[in-house]
This record gives structure tokens, sequence and C-alpha cells, in this order.
């Protein structure tokens, strides 16, 4: 979209290093900066340098002010709804209800409009899919960085074989920290084929590609798929689709026990339950996720 409003305008994009490939193959952006905590100095005299006309600062926290601060006459920042956030976790206040997504909210900060194609994720021309085409896949990415984030495994493994026995076959995909999670729910789903990798973006993205469907937590794989126009059934446990980071742009299921008012607990999730119960995903069961899953699925 910028490049869309500014045509002419070179673009750099600053990123730490973990989360570079998602921007490596955008033809939009000219330049593609690395960001290291351990060479900020010299970062930021580098793009002193550069006399930027404008400066977008999508993270508005002390770093991106302190490595920003005095590089261009127009800084433009976006204003984190983090009082609502704390507001609705602690106090069970919500004046997030527009629910306006994360995406949206860039493009304000940014001064851009949106159009209706959703998220895009630039895949380079060697990378195919490892997936046999013409076939119904269904995806599961049960990974998530914090144990408040996942649907339980046995879960995922019920769903599995429930949606095998209609004919779908299960493809697990996860990140290096996901192996022995993946490798334990596919064994357990006759048929089912395990697309672990090592953190592989680009060959997760081109394998989702050939799948009906993404079973997902709120994660990033979950936001892998709606960056390739896969649609998605996203299972939010401790957090809250109001903080805006639902599947953006595509045709999407939430799922969540809406019924205890001690969600959301966090904004990013937590290592255990606070309460002990984990209600917020015990209570989803598979038979209800498949119970929605058979209506969904005739819509796509």
């Amino acid at each position: 979209m910028l490049k869309l409003k500014y045509p002419e305008a070179e673009i750099h994009f600053a990123v730490r290093k973990e989360f570079s490939d998602v921007y490596s193959q955008n033809p939009n952006i000219s330049r593609l900066i690395i960001f290291d905590k351990a060479h900020e100095a010299e970062l930021k005299t580098e793009l002193s340098n550069e006399k930027y006309d404008l400066i977008i600062d999508l993270q508005n926290n002390w770093r991106s002010r302190k490595l920003t601060r005095g590089m261009a006459g127009n800084i433009l920042m976006f204003v984190k709804p983090t009082f609502a956030k704390l507001l609705l976790v602690y106090l069970k206040w919500n004046f997030l209800k527009e629910n306006k997504s994360i995406v949206k909210r860039y493009a304000e900060a940014a001064g851009v409009e949106l159009d209706q194609a959703g998220l895009e994720l630039f895949l380079p021309n060697e990378i195919k899919s490892s997936l046999e085409s013409g076939k119904q896949y269904i995806g599961f990415a049960p990974g998530a960085k914090h144990f408040t984030k996942r649907w339980l495994p046995e879960y995922f493994v019920e769903l599995g074989n429930e949606l095998t026995k209609l004919g779908f076959h299960i493809v697990l995909f996860g990140g290096k920290s996901d192996q022995q999670l993946c490798y334990e729910i596919s064994k357990q789903i006759p048929g089912s084929i395990n697309l672990q990798n090592d953190d592989n973006l680009f060959q997760i993205a081109a394998d989702m590609k050939l799948c009906k469907l993404i079973v997902s937590n709120d994660s990033g794989l979950m936001h892998t798929a709606a960056s390739v126009g896969v649609p998605v059934a996203a299972i939010f446990g401790s957090t809250v689709k109001e903080f805006g980071f639902a599947p953006y742009g595509v045709q999407n299921l939430i799922l969540e026990n809406n019924s205890l008012f001690c969600r959301p607990c966090s904004h990013i999730g937590k290592s255990n339950c606070p309460k002990k119960h984990f209600k917020c995903m015990k209570d989803i069961t598979p038979h209800n996720v498949l119970n929605h899953l058979q209506n969904f699925l005739p819509g796509l």
C-alpha cells in the first residue's frame, strides 16, 4: 500500500533477523535492514546517513524511538492500545469492542488505505509444495509460544481422526520448537503427514497453500496461513480476538470459550493457567470443533 501511495519511493524495512524471511522476497522493499541490538549504535549512525523523508515507527517503544530520533523531519508512530488491553486483562473493561485488526491499525498509522486483497507473503520461485495435488488436506498448526495459547494435543489427535474418517488428509505444520509436539500428534493419526521443519517459513507457506483449511492456535502460523490465502479455524484460549490478531483477509472461524470471566488472562499468553483449570482450552472439545467445522467447510 505504501508503494501504491508513493510509487517513486525507496522503501527500507528494519526487522529483527528471526522475522526477516517474511519480508525478504517482497518486491516493494528496496532494502531490508536487519536490526541487531548488539550493534544498535552503528545502525543508528548508518541509518542517519540515509536522510529519510519519512519514518514509520510501528513498534513505538523506547528502543525504536531511540533509534529513529532525529533521523527524519516526519516520523509517524503507531499508537498501541496497551492501556485498553490492560483494562481488558485485569479489570475486564472492554474498550476494544470494535475488534479492529492490527493490520488496519498499522495502515492508519502509516496513512494508507487498505485494499481487499488481504495479506501477502511472497515466496521464492524455487519453493514448491511437497504435497500431492488433488487431495483434500486439512492442516494442523498445534504449536504456540505460550502454553495457554495451545489447544490440547490429545484434542488435535481426536479431531484429526474424526476428519480422517470424513475423507480428509491431515497435515502437521510447525517450527523447530514444535518438533516433538507434531511428532506425537502425527503418530496417533493414521495416514497423517508431518511437515514440521526447522523454521523454513517459505516451505511451510507453500505446503499450506494446498490445504483446504488450517486449524491453528493463536500463533504465527495462523498468520502464515492467512498470508497465502488459506481459510483458518483459529482456537483462542487465554487471548481474545479483540486484541486485533485474528486471521486477516481470509475466511475464518474463531473458536473460543466466551463463558469465562477470567478471559483474557494475558495479552500475550502465559506458561500456565493462573486459575489451574485451563477451561479456556479444555472446554473447547474436539466434538464441538468438529461440529463447527462441518458447518464451515461447505462454504469454502
